[in-house]
């Protein structure tokens, strides 16, 4: 017993409108909406990379190799995530939107803070937003688009794992504020308080 019955069906409709790709009646959503949200993510990710490459270069002092270990490898992932939606957006027959003018549908702000707590409190304050956001895209995305819901949930997921990075070396940097399960070993890695108890 087939899973799919009628696949006399999909094969006739796979051979209409050939020029679309990928995107077949199957996607529940107006692809060009898809595209409109997937270009605003895209406009918060280009601007998390500059403010991130911005705290790498800016990073001194003797927490300045920690906090600029973490700045490149979230700024190195974030162009990772900027890619990936571009090719979707390029895929589902839209524009990606790397313009100077884009950059104003970002979800985030470009807040430089003055000292490496600021600059970590702001990337800090700039992935929760993100994680609210993403969460938001992926409810509406729910079965409408499940190959850009996808691609998103596996965006947040890594845009979480930043928030928590960042809450740790906030916590290491002023310890009034972040996250104080862990502590920061100072070579860009969180390591467990518990395991440096003897």
């Amino acid at each position: 017993m087939r899973f799919i019955k009628d696949v006399a069906t999909v094969r006739a409709r796979a051979r209409e409108h050939i020029d679309r790709g990928a995107v077949t009646d199957e996607l529940k959503v107006n692809a060009a909406e898809v595209c409109t949200i997937l270009n605003e993510a895209l406009a918060t990710e280009l601007v998390c990379i500059l403010r991130y490459q911005h705290h790498y270069y800016m990073s001194s002092g003797i927490h300045g190799p920690a906090v600029k270990a973490q700045m490149k490898e979230h700024w190195a992932e974030e162009q990772r995530h900027a890619d990936i939606l571009a090719e979707r957006i390029q895929q589902l027959g839209g524009v990606p939107d790397f313009s100077p003018s884009g950059l104003s549908k970002s979800h985030t702000e470009y807040e430089t803070g003055h000292d490496l707590a600021d600059m970590v409190r702001e990337d800090l304050i700039a992935e929760r937003i993100v994680c609210q956001t993403y969460a938001e895209i992926i409810r509406y995305l729910s079965d409408k688009d499940p190959t850009s819901r996808t691609l998103m949930e596996d965006i947040l997921r890594n845009e979480e794992e930043h928030a928590d990075d960042l809450a740790q070396l906030l916590f290491a940097l002023d310890p009034t504020t972040g996250k104080s399960g862990q502590e920061w070993t100072g070579n860009g890695s969180p390591k467990d308080k518990k395991s440096t108890k003897s």
